[in-house]
């Protein structure tokens, strides 16, 4: 609705979590290196954390364009499934014949696979997003799949990434054989004021705006502080600013517009200029035009008096030289 007004070829707002928008802010350059440097090592278990909104998913989808040919990727989104499904879910994203029902066989399965991949010189990664929702059992479950090793190097790379309640569950002393096997931790921290206003104008030149500063510094500023410097909640709030600046012909987004998205994401309602506020805006200029009006009819009548005064006095003269004038 609003690219052509703003001159971008497509939305740059998008919460989609699209690798080609990732911006590297020096916490997710740190977290990707160590994600590539984990799994190429073959570091068996990796952790990553982050609050909600701050782009690990996209990270994610990063790191596989980055191990793309290099390893066969298991990209699990699910994290509610129970073990047998979640396995399931993994032999059919890494085109493994099940080769029986049971648990047991599909275990072998995956174990095959895994040894042909690595005699291949190959890696294989099992991704799992929002892994703060796996219950103990699971993910007891899933420690044993690192079982699968040679003498020399893990078969399979395991990366749980979730949010920080992830690491609460890993301390739990149930799982303190999980925690032991944990080779590397890394976390994505929200955006600084400075990497906000960054972040917005990477994803506008990326979106091919020709303005990277259509948003003010005000209103970049009102962005960070409401969003608290997470880059999904960033995207929310830009991508209403547009809308409500195109539908009041603004080319510059400033503070008034953002607040007026804010209000709207919060209570559903857009600010407008309230009714008493227009009532006294219109009393204010009908009496201002009231007040000019009688101020220039003032100064009518007392030139017209003017004018008659000075012509009665002209008249008493010439009179009074009548008389003293024979």
């Amino acid at each position: 609705m609003y690219l052509t007004f703003y001159g971008l070829a497509e939305k740059p707002f998008n919460a989609t979590p699209d690798p080609r928008f990732l911006y590297m802010t020096p916490g997710h350059r740190e977290a990707l290196a160590q994600l590539f440097y984990g799994t190429q090592e073959r570091k068996g278990f990796i952790v990553l954390t982050g609050k909600v909104g701050t782009g690990k998913t996209t990270l994610l989808h990063t790191l596989c364009q980055r191990l793309n040919g290099q390893s066969a990727i298991s990209f699990v989104v699910n994290s509610t499934l129970p073990f047998d499904g979640l396995l399931e879910y993994v032999l059919e994203d890494l085109g493994v014949a099940k080769g029986g029902e049971s648990r047991a066989q599909r275990l072998m399965a995956l174990n095959h696979f895994l040894i042909e991949r690595q005699r291949a010189g190959q890696n294989t990664v099992l991704i799992i997003d929002e892994a703060q929702n796996l219950d103990v059992a699971t993910l007891e479950q899933i420690r044993l799949l690192s079982n699968f090793e040679t003498p020399t190097s893990k078969l399979l790379q395991i990366l749980l990434v979730g949010q920080p309640e992830l690491k609460a569950r890993l301390n739990l002393p149930e799982l303190r054989q999980l925690k032991q096997r944990v080779g590397l931790r890394c976390q994505i921290p929200p955006l600084t004021l400075e990497e906000t206003r960054a972040y917005i104008r990477t994803r506008l030149r990326i979106a091919g705006a020709r303005d990277l500063g259509l948003f003010a510094d005000s209103a970049v500023d009102r962005i960070s502080t409401y969003s608290g410097g997470i880059p999904r909640l960033v995207n929310t709030v830009c991508d209403h600013c547009l809308l409500f600046g195109y539908a009041d012909q603004k080319r510059r987004i400033d503070r008034p517009i953002v607040n007026q998205a804010i209000e709207y994401l919060e209570e559903g309602t857009r600010q407008r200029p309230k009714v008493r506020d227009l009532r006294e805006s219109k009393m204010g200029l009908l009496l201002r035009w009231s007040l000019g009006t009688l101020v220039v009819t003032l100064a009518s009548a007392v030139a017209a008096l003017a004018v008659k005064f000075n012509a009665a006095t002209f008249g008493l003269i010439q009179s009074v030289r009548q008389l003293l004038v024979p």
